[in-house]
């Protein structure tokens, strides 16, 4: 059994986790984190009753992984008991790297490497000794039945990784007991260092491989907009799973004695699907060889065998209960919040007086320096640079979740964080989406009768333009064929029926090696439309050299969008030369109102 067990160039590299009553996940988490490169696993267990205290004395007696009973003293938790008795541990002790996590809690390694090893050769490479990994909030995808299949291949659909209610982290770090105080988010520097050089010392990344912020060293629990970071590493955190596994969890009790931890409320935060997420099951190959590999031995298989038969029989017994029913309908009902309604426990009233009084010298001269010293530059994804509202790349909307609906410009939009880039979002839901394109889109319009979009999303602009402008007609076009079959959804909820006035349509506008000239392409658009005017919300879906090869003869206006003065500048820069050269001139004062405007020149 010892050959399923890594070795490791950065010495003994420990996961610390508690437990209770987690018999049936037990080997897959075992295995899976042998898999991902853990030299050691140590785990804590109080009040169990289905076999994870035996399975666990027999995984230590194959050298594969290591138990302790939490003794609980008298008014204290579960978790903090846990903490103080890995504290006091020699294997602790001896440790070289330590992470602190939980037992619904699985590292996915997103680094390169694919492995623990290689993330640690590039932390070590940059100087650091810590990464702080942000979590990925996984649901039940909607399955309600228990299952025997692995949990990290049964639930793949997540919260967005953008979704800050889902920031949590816990924390890799390299360690020593003389100056670190275990914690379940991060280790805390003890007070005796603090007013010494060892801060300085700490350097600490984050799950992108880029440095932390300073403040981090001392305080938080959970990253924030300028410190998230997914390209190393995300801890996947299963709290949840199906409704028959949940309802497993609600009735044997939960590691830390939290009351009310497995009602309704707590299942629709945790209960979110908006993205599919299947980026642990690169290590589903070497997970599923080790848990083979665990099932030889007929000890840790008889015992893995009853547990599964265990959990089954009471799981069947518990579904004759009136208990049951209700459970299961509350949960049903507790998918059907929208993640724009889900509502976390509020955080602790922040106290900056008393902050600074807790302050150490050392954080009081850190928090002194310039700010851009000691902030990180907002991680990338909130929004782009061109202001394209929707996430990049295949959206997908198959998995049926609730979604809000809110009024914006006269216009319901759904606040689906599975389309909006996360800015977008937060507009959408307080009803400033576009809001600078919504208020003057009619000034752009006036005196035209015809127009063609081109990347128009879910055709919000059009939308609001046939509201404001009486007689015009739109033709809006988007390649993302979920975008379009979104805005006929909203389109039919606005009661914009009337299919003269918009018409939506998508597919590729030009096929590779053309310009733009086959049927079904621009040209095929602006032939068979014939508007007077063109507004490219998407500009790279035409760009300047397709826009070259087109007939622009029956256009009187081209509109150009932008997000910022930069964007506006190489926007002009692109297609300035290519609208002169087909007899357009820019009215530079419109440029104020968010959009370059080109009209025909005067013969």
């Amino acid at each position: 059994m010892q050959h399923l067990k890594p070795r490791s160039k950065h010495g003994t590299v420990m996961a610390v986790s508690m437990m209770k009553d987690e018999a049936p996940y037990l080997l897959e988490w075992v295995a899976h984190h042998l898999a991902v490169g853990f030299t050691d696993l140590l785990v804590y267990t109080n009040d169990c009753s289905d076999g994870t205290v035996e399975m666990l004395q027999r995984l230590e007696e194959l050298g594969l992984a290591h138990h302790r009973p939490n003794v609980i003293p008298e008014g204290q938790k579960p978790q903090p008991s846990a903490l103080n008795h890995a504290q006091k541990e020699p294997l602790v002790a001896t440790s070289d790297w330590l992470l602190v996590f939980d037992a619904d809690e699985f590292l996915c390694i997103n680094h390169p490497s694919g492995t623990l090893e290689g993330m640690l050769d590039d932390t070590v490479a940059r100087g650091a000794n810590g990464v702080v990994i942000t979590w990925r909030i996984f649901g039940s995808g909607g399955i309600v039945e228990w299952s025997r299949a692995p949990v990290t291949e049964q639930y793949t659909r997540a919260a967005p990784p953008l979704w800050n209610k889902g920031w949590g982290v816990k924390t890799l770090f390299r360690y020593d007991p003389d100056h670190w105080k275990l914690g379940i988010h991060r280790p805390s520097i003890k007070n005796k260092w603090l007013e010494t050089d060892f801060p300085d010392s700490v350097k600490w990344l984050n799950g992108s491989g880029q440095p932390m912020e300073d403040y981090f060293k001392f305080r938080g629990w959970r990253s924030i907009r300028r410190t998230l970071g997914y390209d190393w590493a995300q801890m996947n955190h299963y709290a949840v799973k199906s409704v028959d596994a949940y309802a497993v969890r609600k009735f044997r009790g939960n590691v830390n004695n939290k009351a009310n931890k497995y009602n309704a409320e707590y299942w629709s935060l945790q209960d979110r699907n908006e993205v599919e997420d299947r980026a642990i099951l690169r290590h589903a190959e070497a997970r599923a060889a080790i848990m083979a590999g665990l099932l030889t031995d007929p000890v840790l298989s008889e015992l893995h065998q009853k547990a599964l038969d265990r959990v089954e029989a009471r799981l069947a017994e518990f579904k004759t209960t009136p208990d049951y029913a209700a459970l299961r309908e509350s949960l049903v009902e507790a998918s059907k919040v929208p993640i724009t309604k889900v509502e976390a426990k509020p955080p602790q009233a922040r106290d900056p007086a008393k902050i600074a009084a807790l302050m150490s010298r050392v954080e009081k001269q850190a928090n002194e320096r310039p700010k851009d010293e000691r902030q990180a530059p907002a991680v990338a994804g909130w929004a782009t640079e061109d202001g394209d509202p929707y996430l990049p790349g295949e959206i997908d909307l198959s998995c049926d979740i609730a979604v809000d609906w809110v009024e914006n410009h006269g216009i319901a939009l759904p606040a689906d964080a599975r389309l909006f880039a996360p800015e977008a979002l937060n507009a959408v839901l307080t009803g400033r989406f576009e809001r600078r394109h919504a208020r003057n889109i009619a000034g752009y319009l006036s005196g035209l009768s015809r127009m063609l979009e081109i990347g128009t999303g879910v055709a919000f602009l059009p939308m609001r333009a046939l509201t404001a402008c009486g007689g015009l007609k739109v033709m809006a076009h988007d390649e993302r064929a979920v975008l379009i079959a979104t805005a006929r959804g909203i389109a039919e909820r606005a009661g914009i029926h009337d299919s003269a006035r918009l018409k939506l349509t998508d597919g590729p506008l030009h096929l590779p090696g053309d310009r733009g000239v086959s049927a079904g392409g621009l040209g095929a658009l602006l032939g068979d439309f014939r508007p007077d005017v063109l507004r490219l919300a998407r500009a790279s879906d035409a760009p300047p050299e397709t826009l070259a090869a087109q007939d622009l003869s029956g256009l009187s206006r081209v509109l150009l969008p932008f997000a910022s003065d930069r964007h506006a500048a190489r926007l002009r820069e692109a297609y300035g030369p290519v609208l002169q050269a087909a007899g357009f001139a820019e009215e530079q004062e419109r440029a104020g109102s968010g959009t370059l405007q080109f009209d025909r020149s005067a013969p």
